[in-house]
């Protein structure tokens, strides 16, 4: 059984790094492409020690705060 999680992704310094929230999982890679793919990796492994209990998919809300330059 294949489930889709979420990848979120922001640039530290030269590396990409990539957070799965559903999971807690994170890694990182010199593209977003390599970054989402160690992720991939790295959540496959850490679920193959800890399944995953059943849960609703999260909610990722944006907000609005201002910012003085």
């Amino acid at each position: 059984m294949n489930r889709i999680f979420t990848a979120v992704v922001h640039k530290e310094d030269e590396l990409y790094v990539a957070e799965c929230p559903e999971v807690g999982t994170a890694s990182q890679g010199a593209s977003i492409e390599e970054a989402v793919a160690n992720l991939k990796e790295a959540t496959g492994l850490y679920l193959e020690e800890f399944p995953l209990k059943p849960s609703m998919h999260p909610l990722l809300p944006t907000f609005e705060v201002p910012v003085h330059a």
